[in-house]
């Protein structure tokens, strides 16, 4: 019996960045291997190479060495067009900052990925809706971003991350710049979708709310992925902290 397809793989990915007198070295020979439905947080201190990390599994910045397997598919086996392609179908992404239109409603916002594919106009309009439905914001789809409240334009970001109903979703510090408890509602939203719709989250997180509630906990320090044991002493420190 074939094993499954892990959701992601990374082998290898080392990344440097050039900088006046040597290079600064993003990440080091950094393996990772996320199952499907799994929820993965990554951590580190700042600086020390989580969103990196996440824009190269997104096929978003090219590695130096290694290489990264999405579903099976090596991004850099594709070429530009269809990398893009392939990623609206098959893997969300969730920025820092949530990058949306600022001039587009929440429906406008969340229709992106469908129409850059091409989806008809009622078929774009139905997923749309069961978007937005999925994050609580049905009511909400013909305001504008600055009419929304910041957690209400991260579940708009959710939402579109999750339109073309893609296998893996890569979040950037998702609960960043929000209060506590609309962080914990984002949280517990991505799990409910997790538990409904099997989809894989990779999380790039400070947060000790995320870590607490990821399935497991990957530490980077400075580029390298730190040993599972000093990663769950850590975490375990960081959550502890929070329940206190």
């Amino acid at each position: 019996m074939t094993a499954e397809r892990p959701a992601v793989e990374a082998r290898g990915l080392t990344r440097t960045y050039p900088a006046a007198g040597r290079p600064v070295l993003g990440l080091r020979e950094v393996s990772l291997r996320v199952g499907r439905g799994e929820v993965v947080a990554v951590t580190g201190p700042s600086g020390s190479g989580k969103s990196t990390l996440l824009f190269l599994l997104a096929g978003l910045d090219r590695p130096d060495g290694g290489e990264v397997r999405v579903a099976g598919t090596d991004w850099w086996s594709l070429d530009g067009a269809a990398r893009a392609r392939f990623r609206r179908r098959t893997c969300g992404f969730i920025a820092q900052g949530m990058a949306l239109l600022p001039q587009a409603t929440a429906a406008e916002n969340v229709a992106v990925p469908l129409l850059l594919d091409g989806v008809a106009p009622d078929a774009r309009r139905q997923r749309v809706a069961a978007a937005l439905a999925a994050v609580e914001l049905a009511g909400d789809a013909d305001k504008l971003p600055d009419q929304l409240s910041g957690g209400q334009q991260q579940r708009v970001a959710i939402a579109r991350a999750l339109v073309a109903r893609p296998a893996v979703v890569l979040a950037d510090e998702p609960t960043a710049n929000l209060d506590s408890r609309t962080s914990e509602q984002i949280i517990e939203l991505m799990l409910e979708l997790n538990r409904s719709r099997h989809v894989t989250f990779l999380f790039s997180t400070h947060d000790p709310r995320v870590m607490k509630n990821a399935r497991r906990v990957v530490r980077i320090a400075d580029g390298v992925l730190v040993d599972g044991a000093q990663a769950a002493a850590a975490e375990a420190a960081a959550v502890a902290h929070v329940g206190g």
